[in-house]
């Protein structure tokens, strides 16, 4: 019998995800263990402690926050169960590019045993190590992001929207010198710069409209300098993901990344924000999760 281990965030969708796990737990079958999370990184030490008790699948039940801690708890040991995701939280992105961003399908996909290869992004940064399997970002979305936690949160998907229109008050064109592979630094003032291992982000907003999560790449999506009125009237396209078809907005793939960077600066990771972070590589993407 499959031991299946869920890693459950009861505060997840505004503390919704609770009551609503619980009306599903008797559809999930037998062997199936709950454990919940108590706070920030616990679904991390829950995960990586399901993994070397011997679960054959550790399933992340929360949003993307929850699946961030979850993937970063399988990658700290050297046992890797396969790795399964119950959308019960606010925005879902990474569960968008495999129909599986509501409940139903997500079950379905449990009950059946349904596989398949994920890419996991190593990065490395002057702290340790971080794992991600949905994006990266630096610049306006990171600021963004950074707001919806503190603001918008209880609003959902909207409320990264929000979060966006407000930060365009606060605009700048940072730089973040940078090389894809063996490409030379490149250090033009833009936007935003992300690092997209899946299409969606902040629920519907389709950042990188090519990405393939398992084809050992990511999609690199820089957005140069726009000014206020130029970046709200363009604002509409990635929820359609025509950016890319914007002067101003550059599209490409890589196996590695390597920063220059001067300091730290803000980074958004699979929706979670980390302050004042020093990120050095993207190393080569690691072996798949199935």
């Amino acid at each position: 019998m499959t031991r299946t281990v869920l890693v459950a965030n009861p505060r997840a969708a505004g503390g919704r995800c609770e009551g609503r796990l619980r009306a599903l737990l008797g559809r999930l079958g037998p062997g199936v263990e709950c454990a919940w999370t108590d706070g920030p990184g616990h679904a991390t030490a829950l995960a990586r402690r399901a993994a070397d008790d011997g679960a054959d699948r550790v399933v992340a039940v929360g949003g993307d926050g929850t699946l961030f801690e979850v993937v970063n708890g399988l990658f700290q040991g050297e046992r890797r169960p396969a790795l399964g995701l119950l959308p019960l939280g606010t925005g879902n992105s990474f569960a968008r590019d495999f129909g599986l961003h509501e409940p139903e399908p997500a079950i379905r996909a449990l009950q059946g045993d349904r596989r398949r290869p994920v890419d996991v992004v190593r990065v490395v940064h002057r702290d340790g190590v971080v794992h991600y399997v949905n994006l990266l970002s630096i610049g306006f979305t990171a600021a963004a992001g950074a707001l919806t936690n503190r603001r918008f949160k209880p609003f959902g998907a909207t409320g990264y929207v929000l979060a966006v229109l407000v930060s365009m008050l606060r605009l700048d064109h940072p730089r973040f010198p940078l090389a894809v592979d063996e490409e030379a630094l490149d250090g033009r003032a833009c936007t935003l710069i992300s690092f997209s291992n899946t299409r969606y982000t902040g629920g519907t907003m389709m950042m990188a409209p090519s990405a393939d999560p398992a084809d050992g790449r990511v999609d690199v999506v820089r957005v140069g300098a726009m000014g206020r009125r130029r970046l709200l009237g363009c604002f509409p396209r990635i929820f359609r993901g025509t950016h890319p078809e914007l002067e101003e907005v550059d599209v490409g793939t890589a196996r590695s990344v390597r920063f220059a960077l001067d300091g730290p600066v803000d980074v958004m990771i699979d929706g979670e924000v980390y302050s004042r972070v020093t990120p050095d590589s993207f190393d080569a993407l690691i072996a798949p999760l199935s």
